[in-house]
């Protein structure tokens, strides 16, 4: 049997649920506070086979933040309260690239990581980039569990491979400009499938070759240290993040790939991307993503209406 694109299905792909990792957990948290309870009480508005897997970001002023500089000020107590609540894994993004011995003592990372470890339910993890606070984590915290970054710009295939085949990463997040190498993908042994949590919505240049410098620049930032802030040269850099620019994408993952595609080769991880944009832009990749399109409507106004959420 053949699906798509000569795309053999994987033995063990029936019925599996699309799982999405969402961002904002600081920086959305008023949106996730009057999202969740929306998702829970009218789940006929949202597809059959789709679930939140979990929630990442982190508070601002961070040393261990990067791929994007932290903004939410929530009480981390109540942030992780919430995820509880709902029964959503929460994942602190510490993907600094540039961390260095003298900052693995930081007391507010580490008291993030002893709050996020000692939560009950379900088991909440760590998106990482630097195998030094790899190392660190594992021995002080071993109740948590570690992604591995698409900060790492993996773009060769056995470099990925190598990274998926680490015991220690639960999953790992490709470069999205491997997002469509179906070669790769049947190819890969079933037994890893389920490690890789593909980038959705990217909108930075598919031919960018800055992307390394770009995440190194924001790591320097979050460390408070100087340095030329990195300029990115690809067109349409200034007008900032457009959905419809990245649906355009050659690396774009639509809801009609993640179903008709992905889903059978057994590939149910799917991250999305959009810590500092606006929970506007947010809500409507959950529409785009989540929601069947005859409820998009109500899910929008209900959202729009709620007079405790601004979403501009």
């Amino acid at each position: 049997m053949k699906i798509g694109n000569n795309i053999s299905p994987s033995s063990s792909a029936a019925a599996q649920p699309a799982r999405f990792h969402l961002p904002g957990l600081f920086e959305h948290y008023p949106f996730y506070r009057a999202f969740l309870p929306l998702y829970r009480k009218h789940r006929e508005y949202f597809a059959d086979r789709c679930e939140i897997a979990s929630i990442y970001g982190a508070p601002a002023h961070c040393l261990w933040d990067g791929g994007r500089v932290g903004s939410g000020d929530t009480d981390p107590e109540e942030v992780i309260a919430l995820m509880r609540d709902f029964g959503i894994s929460a994942r602190l993004t510490f993907s600094n690239s540039l961390l260095r011995p003298e900052h693995l003592s930081d007391p507010r990372c580490n008291a993030l990581c002893a709050l996020f470890e000692q939560s009950p339910g379900p088991q909440n993890g760590v998106i990482i980039h630097s195998d030094l606070l790899l190392h660190t984590l594992r021995e002080r915290y071993p109740g948590l569990y570690f992604v591995s970054s698409t900060t790492k710009v993996l773009t060769r295939r056995q470099d990925l491979r190598n990274e998926l085949e680490r015991k220690e990463f639960r999953y790992v997040v490709p470069d999205f400009r491997l997002n469509k190498a179906f070669d790769f993908w049947e190819r890969l042994p079933e037994n890893l499938r389920g490690k890789v949590e593909f980038l959705c919505n990217e909108c930075c240049s598919f031919a960018c070759r800055d992307r390394k410098a770009c995440y190194e620049d924001i790591s320097r930032r979050n460390l408070g240290e100087a340095g030329e802030n990195h300029r990115c040269s690809a067109p349409g850099a200034r007008e900032g993040y457009r959905f419809s620019r990245a649906m355009a994408n050659p690396g774009f993952i639509g809801a009609d790939d993640i179903t008709g595609r992905y889903l059978p080769l057994g590939y149910t991880n799917f991250k999305i991307e959009g810590r500092n944009l606006g929970s506007a832009l947010l809500l409507e990749f959950l529409l785009y993503y989540m929601t069947k399109p005859e409820y998009r409507l109500q899910v929008r106004e209900k959202l729009y209406l709620d007079s405790m959420l601004d979403l501009f």
